[in-house]
């Protein structure tokens, strides 16, 4: 009997999924890395310091607006394309803010930056078209990890740079590793032959853009402007009326930028849903960990620790997120992506019980904010697992943009509340009011609720959509699919 032996994979082929992961890392990275900057740069720019926050505030909008919008593009017009557009513009960015002080051109520069914000779904999405069935579900893990482990490394490597160089410096980092990131894209990334041919919805998407903008726009400078100022209000209520209107729109459109019968249905729904409520329960551990940890030590809890060893503390969770990150997709095949889904949310809501009374010690803190990690990673893992097992193949991309649209809103919600927490719960530090240890026990106690809240949600998902996923994976290839993967050369 005569065995064949499994063809032999290219150097090409074997490097798609690291140069997208390396990608997802860019993403990431490219959104913290300005946080240690944000103290220095009202003196480097002249700017006031409510201005210099939409540096951060930019960026979040635009990847909120756009990641929808460019999922459908990529799924239209090919998602190679709309990635290395999205990376060039990443870059472009990054050569911006290290060529200017002027606060104009550097806000303009990270609302470019945040056009990166689709690269997540966009890869996980080329992942699903370029690769065998068995392996979609470790590369989309490890592509949710990137997330983390950008994050991790982008703190610290800032806190550096603000240390011992010029802040331009980091951009000009930032702009190295973007070039680097563009040019492998281009000589490894395949086209993907899975298309959804058809006509762009132009009054959708500036419908969404409208409606995205002046929603994340209320809920992220909300504390600033002032909660009962007439601008919160009316962005609040003006962008729900106009996201009203879209949706009207979409469900009569031929064509629309987000399906929404297909994102009502309960196996799409509810992974959105857990999405916002892992994303609001993720980000209050990058937001609270550092601060409480550079606390001073007048406070009676706080560290008085540098930006640097703050960052640090955060650098084992993106370690976890990557070593993780195979075994959650191995546990996601065996048990279902429902269950790895409602098992990390319920450890996040456990490792945030735990941090509400170990607070105040350098090791605890680390521990607490890595085991969060360790819950994220099996949370992110399953979330475009459950989104590619419920939609069609030719608009995954679309999908899986939306689903991380709904984490950026968990996350943009996060920051606003932990930012009202932090201000109005105070105590005297030296004649400096600063953010006492029962407004970080609050936010830890918020996010452990909103942690459980997402474990019950996945617990809603109906069990047999996880055994018919598992058993679409061993049928032949092709079935249920536009583009069959025997026929499609480029499979690995």
């Amino acid at each position: 009997m005569t065995v064949t032996p499994p063809p032999t994979r290219s150097l090409r082929q074997r490097l798609i999924v690291p140069v997208l992961a390396y990608a997802g890392i860019l993403m990431a990275l490219m959104q913290t890395v300005v946080v240690p900057l944000l103290p220095d740069l009202p003196a480097e720019t002249g700017a006031s310091p409510a201005t210099i926050s939409w540096m951060l505030t930019a960026t979040l909008v635009t990847g909120a607006v756009l990641n929808p919008v460019l999922g459908r593009a990529g799924d239209m017009y090919g998602k190679r394309r709309v990635l290395l557009a999205s990376l060039a513009t990443m870059t472009a960015g990054s050569v911006l803010c290290a060529v200017t002080s002027d606060i104009r051109l550097l806000i303009a520069a990270r609302a470019l930056q945040g056009t990166a914000a689709v690269v997540v779904s966009l890869a996980t999405s080329i992942m699903r078209d370029e690769l065998p069935p068995e392996r979609v579900g470790s590369a989309a893990a490890l592509m949710s990890s990137t997330v983390g482990l950008g994050a991790a490394f982008g703190l610290p490597l800032a806190s550096i740079v603000v240390e011992h160089a010029d802040w331009h410096t980091m951009f000009w980092v930032t702009t190295g590793l973007g070039v680097l990131g563009l040019v492998a894209s281009w000589f490894v990334v395949p086209e993907s032959p899975v298309r959804t041919p058809g006509r762009f919805d132009l009054v959708g998407t500036v419908m969404l853009a409208a409606g995205l903008v002046a929603l994340l726009l209320a809920v992220s400078k909300g504390g600033e402007w002032g909660w009962t100022s007439p601008t919160v209000p009316a962005l609040a209520g003006g962008g729900v009326a106009v996201l009203l209107l879209w949706g009207r729109h979409q469900l009569h459109a031929r064509e629309p930028v987000v399906d929404l019968r297909l994102a009502a249905r309960r196996t799409v729904f509810l992974p959105h849903a857990a999405a916002l409520l892992t994303g609001f329960a993720f980000y209050a551990n990058w937001l609270a960990t550092a601060q409480l940890v550079q606390a001073p030590t007048t406070t009676g809890y706080g560290l008085g620790e540098s930006a640097v060893t703050a960052s640090l503390c955060l650098l084992p969770g993106g370690v976890i997120m990557v070593v993780l990150s195979p075994v959650s997709a191995r546990m996601s095949d065996a048990y279902g992506a429902r269950v790895t889904l409602a098992l990390g949310t319920a450890v996040i809501s456990a490792a945030y019980l735990v941090r509400v009374f170990t607070s105040e010690h350098l090791l605890t803190i680390a521990l607490g904010a890595s085991l969060c990690s360790v819950g994220t990673t099996l949370a992110y893992s399953a979330l475009p697992t459950l989104v590619i097992q419920a939609v069609p193949q030719e608009q995954t991309a679309a999908a899986t943009g939306l689903n991380v649209l709904m984490r950026t809103i968990g996350q943009a919600t996060c920051s606003t509340v932990v930012a009202v927490v932090l201000t109005r719960m105070t105590t005297d530090a030296g004649g400096v009011r600063v953010a006492s240890l029962g407004a970080y026990q609050l936010v830890f106690a918020l996010a452990s609720v909103v942690a459980a809240a997402a474990s019950v949600t996945a617990l809603g998902l109906p069990r047999r959509v996880q055994r018919e996923s598992r058993s679409r994976a061993k049928r032949s290839p092709g079935s249920g699919s536009k583009v069959s993967t025997s026929t499609n050369p480029r499979r690995l």
